[in-house]
C-alpha cells in the first residue's frame, strides 16, 4: 500500500493568511471570535469569526482582478495559489482535487435561486480558475467534512488514481447556518468554551484551507509527516444528536489505530472536534475514555476559529501538522474547568514537547465520525 504524506498547506481565517500566520497566532492565544455586529449575516450581534472582507479584497488583488467571484470562492482559490507559489514543484493540473464544504456559497440564495448556490459551482469555479481537464469531486459530510476529504484524497492517491491530491475547503459564517444553530438554542452569548463547566454553546466561524498530499515523500520542504490511519464511521444516532455512547466515535478511532498499527499509548496528542455543546463534548469524552485515550493531552482549537464547518476538521489536521513539525501543542482556549463526565487531559497551557503521533477526530449531524492518525516519519 503506498505512504501519503502531507507536505504542504495553506490556511486563510480570521487569524492569519498564511499557515504561518495562524501557528504564530495561536502561539499568541489570539482568538478570531469577537462579536459581529453585521445585518447581512444576522440581524443581532453575536459572537463569530468572521474574515475581514478588506483584508481578503486587497489579498484577492495581489492575484487577480476579477471581481465576480464570491467571499467563499476569493478564499478557496487565495488558498491554493498561495500554496502553489510557495511549492513551485506543485503541478496542480496533474493533481486529484477533493473539494470540502458543508453549504458552499449558500449567501447566494439570499436573492432567490442562483446557480452559484449549489454545491458543484465551487467544483466548477476551481475547474475553470486552474484550467484543470478534470472536475474536482465535491465532498460535503456535515462537519466531519474536512477530515473526511484528507482520508478520501488519501485512499485516491493509494487506489493509484494520483499521485498527488489538493484538499480543498471551506465555508462562511452566514444566516443559513447561524438560523439552525439559533434554533437549536446552541450559539454561545461569547466566545466558545470547549469541554469546559462554563461552556453555553458554538461559536461558528468561516475560514478556508488547503492541503497537498503526495505519494512522494522528497516533495516536502520541511519535517516528512505522514497520514497513516483513517477511519469513518456513521452511529446513525440521530438527525442532529450526537451518540451517548460515542459508538461511532469510538469505532472510527479504533479502526484509524488499527491501520496505522498502533496502540492508544502510543498516541501523543489529540486534536478533538470540541464544539463546546453539552452534547458532543459530553460524546467525544465518553468515546476517548472507551478507547483508552482519557490521559492524552487533549485540546480544541474550535476557541482560535470558531466552528469554520467543512474547513474545521482539514484546519485542524494542518495545525497537527505543523504541532509535529515544531514539537509543540497550545491551549484549548476557554477552558477553564472540566465539564464532561469522564476524565479527559484537557491541555491548559501552550507548551513544547515531543511529538509522534496526533489523532485528529471529528464528528458531525447524522451520526457522522472520522478518525486520523497523522505521524512525524524518521528521516
Amino acid at each position: 500500500m503506498k505512504k501519503v504524506y502531507l507536505v504542504a498547506d495553506n490556511i486563510i481565517s480570521p487569524i492569519g493568511f498564511s499557515t504561518e500566520e495562524n501557528i504564530e497566532n495561536l502561539r499568541l492565544n489570539q482568538t478570531g471570535i469577537k462579536k459581529v455586529d453585521d445585518d447581512y449575516i444576522w440581524s443581532e450581534p453575536f459572537f463569530g469569526a468572521v474574515v475581514n472582507n478588506d483584508k481578503l479584497s486587497k489579498a484577492w488583488e495581489s492575484i487577480s482582478s476579477d471581481l465576480g467571484y464570491t467571499k467563499l470562492e476569493k478564499m478557496m482559490l487565495l488558498s491554493v495559489s498561495k500554496m502553489i507559489v510557495e511549492n513551485p514543484s506543485l503541478d496542480i493540473v496533474k493533481c486529484g482535487i477533493v473539494v470540502s464544504t458543508t453549504k458552499g456559497n449558500i449567501n447566494n440564495l439570499k436573492g432567490g435561486l442562483d446557480k452559484k448556490a449549489y454545491l458543484s459551482s465551487i467544483s466548477e469555479t476551481i475547474q475553470n480558475y486552474f484550467k484543470l481537464d478534470h472536475t474536482p469531486i465535491v465532498l460535503s459530510n456535515a462537519c466531519i467534512s474536512g477530515g473526511l476529504a484528507l482520508a478520501v484524497g488519501k485512499r485516491m492517491i493509494q487506489s493509484e488514481l494520483f499521485e498527488d491530491v489538493v484538499v480543498i475547503g471551506g465555508d462562511l459564517l452566514s444566516e443559513f447556518t447561524l438560523s439552525g444553530f439559533f434554533s437549536f438554542q446552541a450559539v454561545s452569548n461569547e466566545p466558545c468554551k470547549p469541554f469546559c463547566k462554563n461552556r453555553t454553546g458554538i461559536s461558528l466561524g468561516e475560514a478556508a484551507a488547503s492541503a497537498w498530499l503526495s505519494s512522494k515523500k522528497d516533495t516536502t520542504k520541511k519535517e516528512i509527516i505522514e497520514i497513516t490511519g483513517d477511519a469513518s464511521a456513521n452511529d446513525a444516532n440521530h438527525i442532529s444528536g450526537p451518540s451517548r455512547t460515542g459508538e461511532g466515535l469510538y469505532i472510527s478511532i479504533a479502526k484509524a489505530l488499527k491501520e496505522a498499527g498502533l496502540d492508544s499509548t502510543q498516541v501523543d496528542y489529540i486534536t478533538a472536534h470540541g464544539t463546546a455543546t453539552p452534547f458532543n463534548d459530553e460524546m467525544e469524552a465518553i468515546a476517548f475514555n472507551r478507547a483508552g485515550l482519557q490521559n492524552v493531552p487533549l485540546n480544541s482549537l474550535k476557541g482560535y476559529y470558531g466552528h469554520t464547518l467543512g474547513a474545521s476538521a482539514l484546519i485542524e489536521s494542518i495545525v497537527a501538522r505543523h504541532c509535529l513539525i515544531n514539537n509543540e501543542v497550545f491551549t484549548s482556549l476557554g477552558f477553564e474547568e472540566l465539564g464532561v463526565s469522564q476524565s479527559i487531559n484537557v491541555i491548559t497551557k501552550n507548551e513544547k514537547k515531543e511529538l509522534n503521533r496526533v489523532l485528529k477526530t471529528a464528528s458531525g449531524f447524522g451520526g457522522c465520525n472520522v478518525a486520523l492518525i497523522i505521524e512525524k516519519v524518521a528521516s
